[in-house]
């Protein structure tokens, strides 16, 4: 199966079933002198991880990941890195009544077409438990961005169903299992979720990723965009249905004279563009949203046809997240870091020489 792999100068490929044995990836790119350990890449495979509350599924994984090359002493040497982390609680025998029909809104009618077999157990390789390879990567793209630019990339639930989340503070998104920048709304969200996992039925989400003090001129003018390729990670992670940068489809309401980011010497006046100017990164923060449909694999019954094309109907069991964008936050900044970590790289290689004297004072949005 082709299309495993992502970037240009930081790669990622990954491997893996959702039942089979284990998941792994290979990063190759990375510049050596980082120090790098097993625990960087699980503290972000923890935030991500199943298990975690009675809001996602109840499959039991640790998650725990293991360093096989690209490492020594602590530190990258330059070469490719490779992982793995094993799956620890698959039950295979949940799908066995529906290894011959297909979901409604899942992957398993394309796959039958396109491939002629699919491995009906959890979904294969269509699981969202291939998004772990993908967190992991962006653990290491992380630390190197933060360390060589100063670079920050964090994300938050920023509305789930018909609830919409207002931004309070980024130190409320990891201390609470809907990684919501509002506590106070934390036991209403508890509440729906109860309700829809009674119901069988799954719900969508929004989620929105920032990244800080991204230095201007990361992004090729035109293949090789910024935008178009964050736009991209984030179409490629499982259930995401649509992307927005800066303010996304809300310029279509919007006049050139609001929409085009006014400039001083003190900065950039609004930030409508997110960030991004003709595919090359202004210096402002970039802004990411993105919508997740609801989760296609739920209890209700639901018409569909078999492998022989008859008319059946589906209900599915087993362990699935009534709502996929719940745990949706670190793989999100996860792609994000990848692809902004790319682009560094690129600009580095072409562009490191250039020095100009223009320079804002400030190349964030101004109060």
């Amino acid at each position: 199966m082709s299309g495993n792999s992502f970037g240009t100068l930081y790669c990622v490929s990954s491997f893996g079933e959702s039942h089979g044995p284990a998941y792994g990836g290979v990063v190759d790119g990375c510049p050596p002198g980082l120090a790098l350990s097993a625990d960087d890449l699980q503290r972000e495979l923890d935030r991500r991880k199943p298990g975690s509350s009675r809001h996602v599924t109840q499959r039991r994984e640790s998650d725990a990941v293991e360093i096989l090359s690209g490492v020594y002493e602590g530190r990258t040497t330059g070469t490719a890195i490779g992982f793995i982390v094993r799956n620890e609680d698959s039950r295979s025998k949940d799908y066995a009544a529906i290894a011959e029909k297909f979901r409604p809104g899942h992957a398993d009618y394309t796959y039958w077409q396109k491939y002629g077999i699919r491995d009906a157990r959890g979904g294969g390789r269509a699981s969202a438990r291939e998004t772990l390879v993908r967190v992991a990567a962006g653990a290491i793209a992380k630390k190197w961005l933060r360390e060589r630019y100063g670079v920050t990339v964090r994300g938050y639930l920023a509305q789930l169903g018909v609830q919409r989340i207002s931004f309070k503070n980024w130190d409320a998104v990891d201390a609470n299992p809907f990684f919501s920048p509002d506590p106070a709304v934390v036991p209403q969200l508890e509440k729906f979720m109860d309700q829809l996992r009674e119901s069988g039925d799954s719900c969508g989400a929004r989620v929105n990723v920032v990244a800080e003090n991204v230095p201007v001129g990361w992004g090729e003018p035109v293949y090789g965009r910024l935008d178009a390729d964050i736009a991209w990670a984030m179409m490629s992670i499982n259930a995401v249905k649509g992307v927005e940068i800066g303010a996304g489809f809300g310029s279509i309401v919007q006049k050139g004279s609001e929409h085009g980011d006014e400039m001083t010497p003190r900065g950039f006046v609004s930030n409508n563009n997110g960030g991004v100017l003709g595919g090359i990164s202004t210096g402002q923060d970039l802004t990411v949203s993105i919508a997740l449909k609801p989760t296609s694999s739920i209890r209700l019954p639901r018409r569909t046809i078999n492998t022989r094309a008859e008319a059946v109907t589906v209900e599915t069991t087993g362990r699935h997240d009534p709502c996929v964008g719940i745990r949706a936050t670190p793989i999100a900044e996860a792609m994000l870091a990848c692809i902004l970590m790319d682009h560094a790289l690129r600009h580095r290689a072409q562009c490191a020489d250039v020095i100009l004297p223009t320079k804002l004072e400030k190349p964030r949005k101004i109060n």
